[in-house]
C-alpha cells in the first residue's frame, strides 16, 4: 500500500511484541519514500531512520542515534512513550489516522515486550546461584545495559556496569541529599584542623630573616580555612543545585520527554562523551596540584631543609623543629595535600557539568529554531536565565577561591604579622598616604599560578554561558550587572598587593559579590513585580 508517496503496512496486530514487529517492519521499509520507479527504496538503516524522526517538524529536539540503535539490535531494550509517537508518525506514513493506529499498535507491542522482561527476571530470580551466567544476563531493568554488553561486563559475582568517572562525578553532584558532598569537603577540613590542634601548628609565629614577626598557623591560612570550609561547599551546593534542576526539571520541560528513562539516558549519553576531560582533571588535580607540589614544596624541604619557599605551617618543622617533628609535618602535609587535590578535582569538575549544562541548553535552542512556539520560547529563556543565575554565583565563588590564594601567598611575603593586620594596614597606608615600607623576600609563589588556573577556567565557564545564553532583550541588562560584578572581582584579584590600597578595590569587589549570591538579578525579579502591580492597578 501507499499513502503520501511513502510504503504503507497496516498494523499487522498478531500479538508481537515490540522488537519483533519492529524487526519486521524496519527490513520491509516501512514508512519509507518510493524511489522513481515506484518500488520501495530498501529497508530502514538506524541512521536513515534516526534522520527522518529528526526531520518531523514538532520534534525539537530529534533522537538520539544510539537510542535508534539499540531498536535495531538483539537486545530486550524497549521504547519510551515519546519514541513511540514520532515512530508511529513514520509507519504511519504521516497520515493522522494511520498513525493512530500504529501508536496503538506499538504501544500495545511495548506493553507485551515489558510483560516478558517481567516473566524473564521472575525466572531468573528463581535460578540457583550456580546456573550458568546465561539466566543473569537476561535479566535487567529499564536502567541496565542490553545482554550483549551485560555479557561483556559480567564477573563471577553477576553483572555490573563499566567504572565511568563522568558518570560517577556526575552522580555526586545530582544524586542523594544536596549538602552531602558540601558537608564532607566541611568535614575533611574540620578534621585537618582538628588534627592541627593535636600536633601544634594552629597557630605558630616565628621571627623572618628582617625581623618580621609572622604568624603562619595552619587556622590562619585563609587560603585553606576560608576556601574549605565557606567558599568551596558553597560552590559545590550551588553546582549540585544546577545540575539538578536542569536535568529534573527545565531540560524535561523544554525537551518534551515523556519518558524519564529515556531523558536520562540522553543526559547520561552527553556526560559520557565529556569523560575525557573528567580524566584529564582528575589526573592533573591528583599528581600535579596534589602529590607533586607536595614533594616539591612540602617533601624535600623538610627532609634536605631550605628551600626557594615562604615558611608556612608545612614547613615550620625546619625552623621551629621544637613545636612538631620532621616525621609528623611529613603526615600531615601529606594528607593535607591529599584532600586539596580532591578537592580541585571536585571544583574543576563542577565547571565541566555547568559548561555542559550551558552547552546543553544552546543546542536544545539550536535544535528548534524551526519550529518557533510562543511558550516553548519564553521556557526557553527563562531557562536561560536560571542557567546563568547558577553560573554566575559559581563565577562569584571561583573567583573568590583564587582571590584568597593569591592573597595568603602574597601575605607570607609581606612585612605584615598577619593577613588581617597586612589588609588594615594596606587600607590605611592609601588613605592616610603613608608610605610603603617593603621589604620583600624572593621566593617561588606556585599558588599564584594555580589561582590564575582558578580564575581563568571559571571566568571562561561564565564567558562561554553569557555569549551562548545571554542573547534575551529582556534580560540583557542583569546580564550586564553580572558581567560588571565579575570583571570588578577579576580586577580585584588581578591588582592584589600591586600598589598602596589594593584592598580597598579587593574589598569592593567582594561586597558586590556578597551581594550577587544572595541576589544575582540585582533586583530585576522585584521591579518586575512591581511593574506588573502597577499595569493591574
Amino acid at each position: 500500500m501507499i499513502r503520501n508517496g511513502k510504503l504503507y503496512l497496516p498494523p499487522p496486530r498478531d500479538g508481537s511484541d515490540f522488537k519483533e514487529l519492529f524487526k519486521r517492519l524496519a527490513a520491509a521499509g516501512a514508512g519509507r519514500p518510493l524511489g522513481k520507479d515506484g518500488f520501495p527504496t530498501g529497508p530502514w538503516t538506524p541512521e536513515l531512520l534516526a534522520e527522518a524522526i529528526s526531520q518531523i517538524d514538532s520534534n525539537r529536539v530529534g533522537v538520539d542515534l544510539r537510542t535508534v540503535q539499540l531498536w535495531f539490535q538483539e537486545n530486550e531494550k524497549g521504547i519510551g512513550t515519546a519514541n513511540i509517537r514520532w515512530l508511529a508518525r513514520i509507519f504511519g506514513c504521516n497520515d493522522p489516522v494511520a498513525t493512530s493506529e500504529w501508536q496503538v499498535e506499538l504501544s500495545a507491542a511495548q506493553s507485551r515486550l515489558s510483560a516478558k522482561r517481567r516473566e524473564w527476571k521472575r525466572a531468573a530470580s528463581s535460578v540457583a546461584p550456580e546456573i550458568p551466567d546465561a539466566a543473569l544476563t537476561a535479566t535487567f531493568d529499564d536502567k541496565t545495559d542490553s545482554p550483549a554488553e551485560l555479557t561483556r561486563d559480567t564477573d563471577a559475582k553477576g553483572p555490573r556496569r563499566r567504572f565511568s568517572l563522568a558518570r560517577k562525578s556526575e552522580a555526586l553532584f545530582s544524586h542523594g541529599f544536596p549538602l552531602n558532598l558540601p558537608a564532607s569537603v566541611f568535614a575533611g577540613i574540620s578534621a585537618l584542623g582538628f588534627l592541627s590542634f593535636i600536633i601544634g601548628i594552629h597557630n605558630v609565629k616565628y621571627g623572618r630573616a628582617d625581623g618580621v614577626i609572622k604568624q603562619v598557623g595552619f587556622l590562619w591560612a585563609a587560603n585553606w580555612t576560608f576556601v574549605f570550609m565557606v567558599f568551596l561547599p558553597l560552590f559545590l551546593a550551588f553546582v549540585s543545585g544546577a545540575v539538578t534542576s536542569w536535568k529534573h526539571e527545565e531540560r524535561p520541560k523544554l525537551v518534551g520527554d515523556d519518558s524519564p528513562n529515556e531523558g536520562n539516558h540522553a543526559w547520561e549519553d552527553i556526560i559520557d562523551a565529556s569523560s575525557y576531560s573528567f580524566w584529564s582533571v582528575f589526573l592533573i588535580c591528583l599528581l600535579f596540584a596534589g602529590l607533586f607540589q607536595w614533594i616539591g614544596v612540602c617533601l624535600i624541604p623538610l627532609i634536605k631543609g631550605g628551600g626557594n619557599y615562604a615558611t608556612d605551617w608545612g614547613s615550620i618543622a625546619i625552623v621551629r623543629p621544637e613545636i612538631v617533628s620532621v616525621p609528623v609535618a611529613i603526615v600531615f602535609t601529606g594528607l593535607a595535600y591529599l584532600y586539596m587535590g580532591l578537592c580541585f578535582y571536585l571544583f574543576f569538575a563542577g565547571l565541566i557539568l555547568l559548561y555542559t549544562v550551558v552547552d546543553d541548553r544552546w543546542k536544545i535552542s539550536e535544535s528548534s529554531k524551526n519550529q518557533p512556539e510562543m511558550g516553548f520560547e519564553r521556557d526557553l529563556k527563562e531557562a536561560s536565565f536560571k542557567v546563568m543565575r547558577w553560573v554566575f554565583r559559581c563565577t562569584l565563588l571561583g573567583i573568590l577561591i583564587a582571590t584568597v590564594m593569591k592573597l595568603q601567598s602574597s601575605y607570607l611575603v609581606s612585612n605584615g604579622n598577619n593577613i588581617v593586620g597586612w589588609l588594615v594596614s594596606d587600607v590605611s597606608s592609601a588613605l592616610y598616604q603613608r608610605a610603603d615600607m617593603s621589604n620583600r623576600f624572593s621566593y617561588r609563589m606556585p599558588t599564584h599560578y594555580s589561582s590564575l588556573l582558578i580564575a581563568i577556567s571559571t571566568c571562561f565557564v561564565f564567558l562561554y554561558g553569557a555569549v551562548r545564553l545571554g542573547v534575551g532583550s529582556q534580560f540583557r541588562v542583569p546580564l550586564w550587572k553580572m558581567s560588571a560584578v565579575v570583571v570588578l572581582l577579576v580586577a580585584g584579584y588581578l591588582l592584589i598587593d600591586a600598589f598602596a590600597g589594593f584592598s580597598i578595590l579587593l574589598g569592593v569587589g567582594v561586597l558586590c559579590a556578597i551581594y550577587g549570591l544572595i541576589d544575582p538579578e540585582f533586583g530585576r525579579r522585584r521591579a518586575s513585580e512591581i511593574g506588573n502591580d502597577q499595569s493591574v492597578s
